[in-house]
């Protein structure tokens, strides 16, 4: 059976051996669960895009650069719509998407629970 050696040339321990599979095993079945899980079960997208007008690009400018949600109340989005945005825009990377949503004048979207 081949040596097995980390990038030091340190060869592991039978612990470290039997983790390291471990994880391997996992992350394994996490993938194969992931794939097997049928598009049903994931929200329809009902979303309508608007057109890019002086309205929408304030709104997409105040989503982006003052507070997410705040954008999407002014292009008159559901309530639902703006809270979210407003509690899911507090981490920068939605702070993106909510300005970018805001300034296309997004309708609609993944809602009724099911994600």
């Amino acid at each position: 059976m081949k040596e097995h050696r980390n990038l030091r040339g340190i060869k592991p321990t039978k612990q470290e051996l039997f983790k390291m599979k471990k994880i391997m095993a996992v992350l394994a079945m996490a993938a194969l669960i992931f794939t097997a899980v049928p598009s049903q079960a994931f929200a329809v997208n009902t979303a309508t895009h608007g057109k890019i007008t002086g309205k929408t690009v304030v709104s997409g400018l105040v989503s982006l650069l003052i507070w997410p949600g705040i954008g999407q109340y002014i292009n008159d989005n559901e309530t639902k719509k703006n809270w979210t945005h407003a509690i899911i825009g507090l981490f920068p990377p939605f702070r993106f998407w909510s300005g970018w949503d805001g300034l296309i004048d997004r309708q609609g979207g993944r809602w009724d629970g099911k994600i």
